[in-house]
Formats: structure tokens, C-alpha cells, sequence
């Protein structure tokens, strides 16, 4: 019997790194953290156009198992060049999603994988 969804609410990115990293999520997608030794993400608002009541997700086979964080972008080429000046790499070239968005992967500069999901 279901008694109510469990929607996720909070996530962390581990890394090698995490300075570098930090940098290179608050430059990429604008996210300020709080200062401290385990920064909080703060100012994230609901996405634009997105699943409502939330954000919605999948479980699909892979090579290694993996959590991948889709973030909404206003340029999806202009992303992309950012994340590759900022030490990341693209993974997978934008595509349409049949009766959903336009999609890409990057790689943030430790190889997590993001999804890019055009506004």
C-alpha cells in the first residue's frame, strides 16, 4: 500500500577535488554555497517548465552504476563551451527527447556526469 511519495530532498556531490569542483558548479550554473566545511547549495529555485509536482527520474542499465543530476540551462551550446573552459568535457551532443526536451550530458572536471536540459 502506498502511503505518499518520497521526493528527494538533498543531494551531494563527492570529489577528488572539492574546491575545484565547488568553482566549477558555482561558475557553470550560478549555485552559491554557504561557506563552511561542508558547503550548502542555497539559492537552486524550482526549474522552468519542468515535471510538475517536481522533479521526476528514471532507473536505466549502464556500465557502472552512477547517479546523474539533470540541470535546466537558458543556452544549451552556450553551456556546453562553458563547462569545456571551466575543465569539463561534453559527452553526448544535444538531443530531443520524442515528446520531451532537448538533452545533453557534460562531464563536470572529475568525470561526474551532468545532463543539460534546454529551457
Amino acid at each position: 500500500m502506498a502511503t505518499w511519495p518520497r521526493p528527494v530532498v538533498h543531494w551531494e556531490i563527492q570529489a577528488l577535488d572539492p574546491q575545484r569542483i565547488r568553482e566549477f558548479y558555482a561558475t557553470m550554473f550560478e549555485w552559491v554555497m554557504s561557506p563552511g566545511p561542508i558547503p550548502q547549495i542555497t539559492n537552486i529555485a524550482a526549474g522552468v517548465g519542468g515535471p510538475e509536482p517536481g522533479p521526476g527520474g528514471h532507473i536505466q542499465p549502464g556500465d557502472a552504476g552512477r547517479v546523474v543530476l539533470y540541470v535546466q540551462v537558458a543556452d544549451m551550446r552556450a553551456s556546453m563551451k562553458q563547462a569545456e573552459a571551466l575543465g569539463g568535457k561534453v559527452l553526448q551532443e544535444p538531443f530531443d527527447v520524442p515528446g520531451g526536451p532537448t538533452v545533453a550530458r557534460i562531464a563536470d572536471p572529475e568525470g561526474n556526469q551532468i545532463g543539460l536540459i534546454q529551457q
